[in-house]
């Protein structure tokens, strides 16, 4: 292979074949000691230093290479300045330019030159040479990076073709990190999304104003099936991946689609936990974790009457609550004698048991099931003290676990949970997870927040960025139940070194208690009036010394300023 002529002052260097580098994108290639970005416009090339000045990483191959007011430029994947292919300019602020280096292409072959040193942020560009149309890199020399122009520069190739990402699972937790992909690194990744059910992906907590009959399914759609197309992301619906194949690096779909992966991120969430007791798989026993299982219910509601709703946990309470709201009898039972007994203590749980109950909710607790009787369909509830409650449908809320059969079968290391580093990575290094499937230093998660925060997490590390790392989360909750006001957070139980702040107006329905243990706040339980809950939950966080708010700290965030 011939290359540009040898008697440029700097050497050139061989990158990767024009084919490989496809229209419109960039690769990144190591140069010296200088990391590259190479983009393709049509047949030409372009090269300029991958050092992202305002961020400090080495991004721009992955930016999204565009026409602005006439010039080629790339926009940073990260905080979005353009910056000019030809001149390395940076259109909004000209004192972060970077360097620019003469690339061209012979036969076929993508050339970089080598100069004499990079710019890595330091406004450095490339000067065009007279004559035969070779170019000369500008002279200038960074100072934090030098290189002799007589070394021989050595090519870290990185494969122009985008990586293949598969998802496996269309929820809350996996396409939230593939949305935060897209925005800090669009061009890396050609993605593949197997889902089980035939839907784009909805808002799973918001299941329950569905049920309820105060939003339609559409209300709680996050990504419609357009939302795919738009983002170049391929969707395969109603299609669980049934099998990973570690060695040959691909996923096997139900249907049969074998798919290739370069990473792959598993986000299969979590299952159910249905009593394994006789008569759990007749008909009418339904689950609440999805679209069809609200579809089930909605249908028996309008041709049955009475409903047992098994667990009086945040989940069964909006269910039931549902239920009522399309007109049904609805019974609530429950194992302990409190409901919401990990949330709640002893008077907040009391107070919400009288709301539910006023709006016709019942309740039968504690008391333990021991069988569904029915032949074609559930007719009732048995328990152990041998009563038994009528029933035509029956929701069992009891608890979730986290779905590992998939990882567990590829040889994943799994306990609870697929078991995850900070950076969401598991076992095999190429494969990560997210969401309610994952176990994180001996924690699992099946609340929203904690999944947003590790899909931020593992969309930076599959983006090549690094950065900040998952360490857990600080849990908060709150009823979906209209007209009700209630929040909880951090450690309720009382200990032998914790003390109690408590508020408690029983005639107006308002009750709030702050745990205080070492002058910091721990936990804390509001009922009726939940607007300091964030307050409340920042304050957990933090860990700092409360001192002299703690006088007021019942009262509101503005009768503290004010004291």
């Amino acid at each position: 292979m011939s290359g540009p002529a040898q008697g440029a002052p700097a050497p050139w260097v061989a990158v990767c074949k024009l084919e490989d580098i496809l229209p419109d994108t960039g690769v990144c290639a190591q140069v010296g000691s200088c990391q590259v970005a190479v983009f393709r416009v049509d047949d030409a090339v372009y090269a300029i230093d991958n050092f992202d000045p305002a961020s400090g990483a080495n991004v721009l191959s992955r930016g999204i290479v565009g026409d602005l007011g006439g010039e080629l430029v790339v926009a940073s994947p990260i905080y979005k300045q353009h910056f000019s292919l030809t001149s390395g300019r940076c259109l909004e602020e000209p004192e972060h330019s970077v360097t620019v280096f003469a690339a061209r292409v012979v036969e076929g072959t993508v050339w970089v030159q080598h100069a004499g040193g990079v710019g890595r942020g330091s406004g450095a560009a490339a000067r065009t040479a007279e004559g035969t149309g070779s170019a000369q890199a500008d002279e200038r020399v960074s100072a934090r990076q030098r290189v002799s122009e007589n070394e021989h520069a050595t090519v870290k190739y990185a494969s122009s073709a985008k990586q293949r990402l598969v998802v496996i699972g269309n929820g809350m937790a996996g396409m939230r990190t593939v949305e935060e992909l897209r925005t800090i690194a669009p061009a890396r990744y050609d993605i593949e999304v197997f889902g089980a059910e035939p839907h784009g992906n909805y808002n799973r907590i918001m299941l329950s104003p569905v049920l309820a009959g105060e939003k339609h399914i559409d209300d709680i759609m996050l990504h419609p099936l357009a939302w795919y197309v738009e983002q170049g992301v391929t969707l395969h619906r109603d299609d669980p991946v049934v099998a990973i194949d570690r060695d040959r690096g691909c996923v096997i779909a139900r249907s049969g689609i074998e798919a290739f992966y370069d990473r792959l991120l598993i986000a299969t969430g979590s299952k159910p936990a249905v009593p394994a007791v006789p008569g759990c798989d007749l008909p009418g026993v339904v689950t609440f974790r999805d679209i069809k299982d609200v579809d089930a219910m909605v249908a028996a509601a309008r041709t049955h009457t009475h409903a047992v709703v098994i667990g009086a946990g945040l989940l069964g309470l909006e269910a039931a609550n549902g239920l009522k709201a399309r007109g049904m009898d609805v019974t609530v039972v429950h194992i302990h004698d409190l409901i919401m007994e990990r949330q709640l203590d002893r008077v907040a749980a009391g107070m919400l048991k009288i709301s539910l109950e006023q709006r016709g909710i019942k309740f039968h607790m504690p008391a333990r099931t021991c069988s569904f009787s029915g032949v074609e369909r559930v007719t009732g509830v048995c328990f152990e003290d041998g009563s038994e409650l009528r029933a035509d449908l029956v929701v069992v809320a009891i608890g979730i676990r986290p779905n590992v059969a998939l990882a567990e079968a590829a040889g994943l290391s799994t306990e609870r949970g697929i078991v995850v580093d900070d950076t969401m990575q598991s076992s095999d290094p190429s494969i990560y997870a997210v969401g309610e499937c994952v176990q994180h230093r001996d924690r699992t998660y099946g609340l929203v927040a904690p999944l947003w925060e590790q899909a931020r997490v593992c969309a930076r590390h599959l983006a090549g960025l690094g950065g900040p790392q998952y360490e857990g989360s600080l849990l908060s909750t709150q009823l979906k139940v209209t007209g009700i006001q209630l929040f909880s957070a951090g450690d309720i139980r009382h200990s032998a070194g914790s003390e109690s702040l408590v508020f408690n107006d029983a005639r107006r329905g308002v009750y709030k208690r702050v745990i205080i243990e070492d002058d910091k706040v721990r936990g804390a339980v509001l009922y009726g009036d939940t607007k300091d809950g964030s307050r409340y939950l920042d304050l957990i966080a933090d860990g700092r010394p409360i001192g002299r708010l703690r006088n007021t700290l019942l009262f509101g965030e503005a009768h503290s300023a004010a004291s």
